[in-house]
C-alpha cells in the first residue's frame, strides 16, 4: 500500500479550515505516526496502536474530500483514545469506542466545522455511530456531494434498471432488483449474484445487456 511521507503541516492540505491545530494538538500529545494513503476501496482509514518499538499509527486515505477526511481521521483518534483507556479490553467498535467518537464529533461541530447538511447528518448518529461512514448511507451519500467526481462516475442507484455498469477492477455487472438496502446485481462473466450498496460507485455502460438471471 503506498503512502505519501510529507512535513506534518501538509496536513493542512487535506483538512477543514480551522481543523489543522484542534487535530494536530492529538497527534503531537500521543505521538502518532500520521500517514496518507493513496485510494483504497475496502477502508478509508487504518489505526495501528503503540507498541514496545512504535508509537500509534494511523492512515487515512488521501483521495477524500477535507470533510470525509476529518471524519475518517477523527474515527481512528478515537480508536487511539479508546487504547488508551481501555487496552484491548473492549470491542473496537463498542460501546466506548461509540461514546469517544461522538464526544470528538461533537467538538468540531459545536465550531462550526460542517456544513448543515454534513451537521444534519452527523447529529441523527451521533449517539450510536456506525462503525463506518461507509455503512452509513445517509452520511456517505452527503460527503459526497463535496467529492470532485469524475463525471463518468455513477451510484448505483443512479444507474437504470438492468443496465450493465463496470467496476473499478473492470468487472462488469447488470443491475437488478433492491432487496431491502442493497442492490441484487448480475455478474456478466460469471453469472454469480453480487449485492451492491446504493451509493457504490460506478461506470455506467451504454446500452442494455440480455436479461441475465444468477448461475446455480
Amino acid at each position: 500500500m503506498a503512502k505519501k511521507e510529507a512535513p506534518i503541516h501538509k496536513l493542512q492540505d487535506y483538512l477543514p479550515p480551522n481543523t489543522f491545530e484542534p487535530v494536530l494538538q492529538y497527534l503531537h500529545q500521543y505521538k502518532v505516526h500520521l500517514t496518507v494513503a493513496q485510494e483504497r476501496k475496502s477502508i478509508l482509514g487504518d489505526y495501528r496502536h503503540r507498541t514496545r518499538d512504535k508509537n500509534h499509527r494511523i492512515s487515512v486515505n488521501g483521495n477524500l474530500n477535507p470533510y470525509a477526511f476529518l471524519i475518517t481521521l477523527i474515527h481512528e483518534i478515537a480508536h487511539l483514545l479508546q487504547y488508551e483507556q481501555y487496552g484491548n479490553s473492549v470491542a473496537s467498535h463498542g460501546k466506548e469506542w461509540k461514546s469517544i467518537f461522538g464526544q470528538l464529533l461533537a467538538q468540531f461541530i459545536q465550531n462550526g466545522t460542517f456544513p448543515d447538511d454534513i451537521k444534519q447528518a452527523l447529529l441523527r448518529t451521533l449517539h450510536n455511530p456506525a462503525a463506518s461512514s461507509c455503512a452509513d448511507e445517509i452520511l456517505l451519500r452527503t460527503l459526497k456531494n463535496y467529492d470532485d467526481t469524475p463525471s463518468h462516475l455513477k451510484m448505483v442507484e443512479e444507474v437504470l434498471h438492468n443496465a450493465l455498469f463496470k467496476t473499478h477492477d473492470g468487472r462488469i455487472f447488470q443491475k437488478g432488483e433492491k432487496m431491502r438496502k442493497r442492490f441484487k446485481c448480475v455478474e456478466v462473466k460469471t453469472g454469480r449474484l453480487y449485492l451492491f450498496s446504493p451509493v457504490y460507485e460506478v461506470e455506467e455502460l451504454t446500452g442494455h445487456g440480455p436479461l441475465l438471471t444468477p448461475g446455480p
